[in-house]
């Protein structure tokens, strides 16, 4: 049986991964697979950045806003449904390109996670309103208490890893760090092509700014206000969305537009930063791009690609 070749595209926000697969998916006629997790909600499109319709009709695209605002998802549940869209594309003589900067998502599909039991949606909501009430900093400091060895390893502002050890916690009795140990799950067999892109810092801020305009002038802050008065609330999964809290928090009267849009941005930027950090020492590429994408750099890939693939 003919090996599955899988291309694997990541980088932080806005180092222009998607233009990247775009690209890819034309030339050797792929199918793009989405490995962004807020890109998985139907909601919230311009400030999620997702594909516009013009670019979906160049090249099919799965597990793009299928999620309802509500809904949540674990990476062991995205690997399962990107390992069988994976299938779906190669029995199709289509070359699978997934792309998206959920670096956990990645990991679980190329590597493998260890089988942590779903968390139950309760204890996932007492855990979101124990963090809004108390704030990261102080759950942090109980984390350490119970599970040391996992907080010592997390930022104490990483709202969303404090809140995963957490919650894991109250529902198995386990660290999520013995979890990680424990033997891992492939989700599909292939061969896998990895590129990352990494743009210069400056330029990444540069491109983090401008791209958050552009959602604004897309109508992002019109989409929160929708989601806002069909019931959403801001602790809603599709709300870790960079800038929706901020956005709401203006749509809510609690700030100014101005304040919500700086804000947003500073946040944004934080993001990207951690999101390289992880990148660089926790995903191992075939090939590394220290600059973000520009048609400068296809000719390369088309040949490499064009290589792997029929290899």
């Amino acid at each position: 049986m003919t090996a599955i070749k899988v291309v694997v595209v990541a980088g932080p926000t806005a180092s222009g991964k998607s233009a990247l697969a775009l690209a890819l998916a034309e030339r050797f006629g792929g199918t793009v697979i989405n490995a962004d997790s807020i890109q998985c909600y139907r909601d919230l499109s311009s400030l999620t950045a997702r594909p516009m319709p013009d670019e979906e009709a160049r090249a099919p695209h799965r597990l793009y806003g299928f999620l309802a605002a509500t809904e949540t998802m674990s990476a062991a549940k995205w690997a399962d449904l990107a390992a069988q869209e994976i299938k779906i594309a190669h029995s199709e003589r289509k070359v699978p390109i997934v792309v998206g900067g959920t670096g956990l998502y990645l990991m679980a599909l190329t590597e493998g996670l260890a089988d942590i039991p779903t968390v139950p949606d309760e204890i996932r909501n007492e855990t979101r309103k124990l963090m809004d009430g108390i704030g990261v900093s102080y759950l942090h400091r109980m984390l350490g208490e119970r599970d040391p060895q996992t907080a010592a390893r997390l930022s104490v502002n990483d709202t969303q890893r404090v809140a995963r050890a957490w919650e894991v916690l109250e529902a198995t009795g386990q660290s999520i760090t013995w979890w990680q140990t424990q033997p891992k799950r492939p989700a599909v067999a292939a061969d896998y092509f990895k590129i990352l892109l990494m743009p210069p810092r400056d330029l990444l801020y540069a491109a983090c700014e401008a791209r958050f305009d552009a959602m604004i002038a897309a109508g992002a802050l019109d989409q929160v206000k929708a989601l806002l008065a069909g019931g959403v609330t801001d602790t809603a999964p599709v709300m870790r969305a960079l800038g929706a809290k901020e956005l709401a928090a203006h749509a809510l009267g609690a700030a100014s537009l101005e304040t919500a849009v700086v804000t947003a941005k500073t946040a944004t930027r934080h993001y990207a930063k951690r999101q390289s950090t992880w990148f660089r020492h926790q995903f191992h590429a075939h090939e590394t791009v220290n600059a973000q994408f520009s048609e400068s750099i296809l000719n390369d890939f088309f040949n490499k690609i064009g290589d792997f693939v029929l290899t």
